[in-house]
């Protein structure tokens, strides 16, 4: 019998991630929690801050908005994200998130399955103010 035991990670004890704008915190991840099919974070990103865009060529992104009011962008389309709201994002769909309210927003992300290979979980498609700006890459055929 295989015994199991939780843990709990609180946002306070995850490192702020903020290489592609926002403030991005992977919570429950393979090496925090053990996980194999996926992981999990929380977004927070301030009044008129930016994720930039970005592509993931194996997973999809599964995001909720909890607080504030999002706007995506996916593949160059527009679409408001309000709290208690959800979006699938299938792989190799380009998006970023601006926050277009007056107050912190906060999104949970999931993304799975996990890649394989660290290329294959995020290619940038954009710079932040913090980075350069990549070129756009070319579409191609998901991985099977």
């Amino acid at each position: 019998m295989t015994t199991f035991r939780p843990r709990i990670v609180n946002l306070s004890e995850t490192q702020p991630n903020r290489r592609r704008g926002g403030d991005l915190r992977a919570m429950l991840t393979p090496s925090a929690v053990g996980a194999t099919s996926g992981f999990m974070g929380m977004a927070l990103v301030q009044p008129g801050e930016r994720i930039g865009e970005h592509y993931h060529p194996y997973s999809e992104e599964f995001v909720y908005v909890v607080q504030g009011a999002l706007e995506v962008d996916l593949d160059g389309d527009s679409y408001p994200l309000r709290p208690d709201q959800g979006l699938l994002i299938p792989p190799y769909i380009r998006h970023r998130f601006r926050n277009v309210g007056e107050v912190e927003a906060r999104m949970v992300f999931h993304l799975g399955p996990l890649a394989p290979r660290p290329e294959l979980g995020h290619v940038d498609t954009e710079g932040t103010e913090e980075g350069s700006a990549p070129a756009p890459p070319e579409r191609t055929e998901p991985v099977s």
